[in-house]
């Protein structure tokens, strides 16, 4: 396949793919099979290092309950009572919008179905009385249900993933890290089943050590302030999946969390591609540490955006500086990627990567350029603490086109759109003109 007339560092050239690679650069290419890229940028295909694909899924087909969509209560109820029958699941909710609700609340405000809400947080569900009965549920008696994913799924089937596969490659994403912390066998056996034509690596549990297999990643670790373990466990815990040849992702939001994260990688010893997932909250201290320690960080520069009312509501006036930071990683040379974290952010890589570039009011210290926010992008697929991957002969044909050429789109990339994507030198999506 030749793409003829693309934007590659600001030239209109011709790019020819073959063998799932890219095969020649150069004016003029001819060949039968050609699509004319109107000036577009052509750029490496996008990585998502770090979303959660089967609750993705099942987001898109549950009702949203909290902010931008929903930010009263009045608004919450409506949203909930709207027409329906079987279960109803809510995403997002926040506290921000009617408080800390629980059962009695919904039974109250919410229809006569059985309904689980999602705090935004991911660690918590709400339950009606009608969702208890159903799961055989009695306790808590609030039905407030934290870390309980496993008894709340139980009527559950996985999700048809094609719907949120069809809206990633038109976005250009050519390939996605899965890191829901309770994936074992049967889920990785799930997504090497059902996430063609992305590339997808799969962290989880320890089990998955036993696989063997290349689309293995890491051992995820996903520990909170309220459950920490002590420091010699967790070392215990790293070293175990070090011996094996396998590297860690821990879930670090809080200073808490990063910091016992970090102690226990230097008593265990850390190995290459070791990664902290979010990195939320760091100050100098520890962004010094995570560089002695050679750390890949993967962080979510659309949170910043999502919830910046929240936070300088919430977070604590001396931590504002350190919160969701871009720059001061990148002026330390850290190795660094992004990733959404969807359904908990927004899936859309060029809302996030706007982000980056235009922080909110009180937070642009940490601004990066629109160059440095694609990159965190443009990683390869097994490694997030690699350089970035570029169009050249002889790379893997992961690809897609823009809609526009890079001096227009990096003005704002919220609004960029994708006009092909390929995998492989496969045409995988094609926005039709």
């Amino acid at each position: 396949m030749i793409i003829k007339n693309v934007d590659l560092d600001g030239q209109l050239t011709d790019v020819r793919l073959a063998d799932g690679l890219i095969a020649e650069i150069d004016d003029n290419l001819t060949g039968l099979n050609m699509i004319d890229g109107h000036g577009g940028a052509l750029i490496p295909g996008l990585h998502d290092h770090h979303i959660h694909l089967n609750g993705t899924a099942a987001a898109m087909n549950s009702v949203r309950c909290g902010p931008p969509e929903v930010t009263a209560a009045a608004k919450l109820i409506e949203v909930l009572n709207k027409p329906g029958s079987g279960w109803l699941r809510g995403v997002g909710y926040h506290h921000s919008v009617a408080g800390e609700i629980d059962r009695a609340w919904l039974d109250e405000h919410g229809p006569d179905r059985p309904i689980r809400i999602q705090h935004r947080g991911g660690r918590l569900w709400i339950l009606n009385s009608l969702a208890m009965n159903e799961l055989e549920l009695s306790e808590p008696n609030n039905g407030r249900f934290y870390d309980a994913d496993l008894h709340i799924r139980k009527t559950s089937s996985f999700p048809d993933l094609r719907p949120l596969i069809q809206k990633l490659l038109s976005w250009g994403i050519t390939g996605v890290t899965e890191v829901t912390p309770s994936n074992s066998i049967a889920e990785f056996n799930h997504y090497l089943k059902n996430t063609a034509p992305l590339r997808v690596t799969v962290m989880g549990k320890a089990a998955l050590s036993d696989l063997g297999h290349n689309q293995v990643g890491p051992l995820k670790l996903h520990y909170h302030d309220h459950d920490l373990p002590e420091l010699d466990n967790l070392a215990t815990e790293i070293n175990a999946a070090h011996n094996r040849g396998r590297n860690v992702a821990a879930h670090c939001v809080t200073r808490a969390e990063l910091m016992l994260t970090l102690a226990a990688i230097e008593q265990a010893g850390p190995l290459a591609g070791d990664r902290i997932e979010h990195a939320a909250i760091a100050d100098e201290a520890a962004i010094d540490w995570m560089k002695k320690l050679d750390m890949i960080v993967v962080t979510q520069p659309n949170f910043i955006a999502e919830r910046v009312d929240a936070y300088v509501e919430d977070v604590e006036p001396h931590d504002l500086p350190h919160l969701w930071r871009l720059k001061s990683f990148q002026d330390v040379g850290l190795k660094l990627a992004a990733g959404s974290d969807a359904p908990f952010g927004d899936p859309n890589p060029w809302k996030a990567m706007a982000a980056a570039v235009s922080r909110p009011s009180g937070f642009e210290n940490e601004a990066i350029s629109p160059e440095t926010a694609l990159a965190l992008y443009t990683k390869p697929v097994n490694d997030a603490g690699a350089p970035a991957r570029q169009i050249a002969v002889g790379e893997q044909a992961d690809i897609c086109l823009l809609d526009c050429n890079w001096a227009d789109a990096r003005r704002d990339l919220a609004v960029v759109n994708v006009r092909a994507t390929w995998i492989g030198g496969e045409l995988v999506y094609h926005l039709v003109d």
